[in-house]
């Protein structure tokens, strides 16, 4: 690189993706070493995608879900740091610490502002001359109708997975029928607080179809909503069978408010307010005379109709707008090649977190990198905590501080690994009754700060 492109290149903004907590962290590491951060949100305020299921309470505490800089950005604020030991939900998450974020940062966050495609200025994924001598150019739409070209020195994707959840079909693509009977058919976990979402399942049967953290807490509301409700059923539809980790950790679980979503959504099914089906591989969504909806699986069976599906099946990655650059993705979970070993739900079924950073989360196009629940793909197993040691490493190494970016410096609960949300109005868990991890007796930390990995819960 010659030095009137260093230059130049230097004194552009590292543009960030998304104003979530991983965005947001991002900005403040940057600010912190006097690096220009530029956040572009798609949404209309910070934080949106968390705030669409602000009615979900965290497994992780307040404790777990802020990032170091960003609390010594907010400090000359005023902003006082809520309980470290209570659960927020995702509105408290939001507006008690991601929006006061925003403010603090000012004009370096934009709002109503999509991006639409990132590439090297002058230059398609074809083209190798003088390719890492240019910027990136960041194209973006705004709420308004205007376009805009942005020039940044690098680019943190931090735009999540919340925008592309996954289908109700076992392969991979929507099942026969399902974009038709969109009207009946949700994503997201309803907000049964809400009036308008409460007569929708109120008396009515719902098929869940999902088996993670999703769908407990789907199987968790409705049940609490049939003990007030006649007629309220729920079908919890499995492409495999129950066995004995199904319902998770329970009370050996080392995050208790996970092990208490696991055990409220057995309860619900011990209790008759869910009814299990297993081994069912979706292939179609049909309606039947009266306007409900049959699901058939790939072998033919049928089961009886039911008002409302909710398909909780897991997100995954919007790659679309990342096409001109040079990505090392993993060709089954979508996420970094060298992070997704690390990763991979198919070998670590509890969802075992490495030590990772800069090193993981780098492409083939040199100053790009996914972080965040982005960088995960597919893998369902992230938390905060892993966001932001993820951004503080790749910003270290943005401001050529390659000793710290390639130092770990996270401290996790033995089990406590694994992503999603919370119950809805139950903070409070009994810690003593929560025992040891499912990998050990009693809970312990672990400091990741080596290649040795931590037992796996599979």
């Amino acid at each position: 690189m010659n030095a009137t492109a260093a230059t130049s290149t230097d004194q552009l903004p590292v543009l960030i993706i998304g104003a979530g907590p991983a965005g947001l962290a991002a900005a403040a590491h940057l600010a912190e070493r006097g690096l220009e951060p530029l956040v572009l949100e798609a949404g209309p305020a910070a934080g949106a995608a968390v705030r669409a299921w602000s009615h979900v309470r965290l497994f992780s505490t307040w404790g777990e879900v802020t990032d170091p800089a960003a609390e010594k950005l907010l400090a000359p604020t005023g902003w006082v740091k809520p309980d470290a030991k209570t659960y927020p939900t995702g509105g408290d998450w939001a507006g008690d610490y991601l929006q006061p974020l925003a403010d603090a940062l000012g004009d370096k966050v934009r709002l109503g502002a999509t991006v639409t495609g990132v590439s090297r200025a002058g230059r398609d994924r074809t083209v190798d001359a003088d390719r890492e001598t240019q910027p990136f150019v960041v194209h973006v739409t705004y709420t308004d109708g205007r376009e805009e070209r942005i020039f940044a020195r690098a680019v943190i994707d931090a735009s999540g997975t919340w925008s592309t959840p996954s289908p109700a079909g076992a392969s991979g693509l929507s099942a026969l029928g399902e974009k038709a009977a969109a009207d009946r058919v949700s994503y997201r976990v309803p907000d049964l607080k809400d009036l308008a979402v409460r007569a929708r399942y109120a008396g009515k049967r719902t098929a869940v179809i999902g088996s993670g953290a999703s769908a407990f807490t789907a199987l968790a509301a409705l049940a609490d909503l049939a003990r007030e409700e006649a007629g309220t059923k729920a079908v919890w539809i499995l492409r495999r069978g129950i066995s004995g980790s199904t319902f998770g950790g329970g009370t050996a679980d080392q995050l208790p408010a996970r092990g208490a979503l696991g055990l409220a959504a057995k309860t619900a099914v011990d209790e008759g307010h869910a009814e299990a089906v297993t081994g069912f591989r979706t292939d179609a969504i049909e309606r039947d005379g009266d306007g409900r909806l049959v699901l058939v699986a790939e072998d033919g069976r049928r089961l009886d109709p039911v008002d409302e599906v909710v398909v909780l099946t897991g997100f995954r990655p919007d790659l679309t707008f990342l096409d001109e650059l040079r990505l090392g993705l993993d060709e089954r979970l979508q996420a970094p090649t060298a992070l997704a070993p690390l990763i991979d739900p198919n070998q670590h079924s509890c969802g075992t977190v490495y030590p990772h950073g800069v090193k993981e989360l780098s492409h083939p196009e040199a100053g790009v990198y996914l972080v965040g629940m982005k960088s995960y793909g597919r893998a369902p197993t992230f938390l905060a905590l892993t966001g932001y040691e993820q951004v503080r490493s790749v910003v270290a190494a943005i401001a050529g501080d390659h000793e710290a970016a390639e130092r770990v410096e996270l401290v996790l609960p033995e089990t406590g690994v694994c992503g999603g949300s919370g119950l809805f109005d139950q903070p409070q868990v009994d810690e003593a009754e929560a025992g040891g991890g499912c990998c050990a007796p009693t809970p312990t930390l672990i400091q990741l700060g080596t290649t040795t990995p931590a037992s796996s819960c599979g």
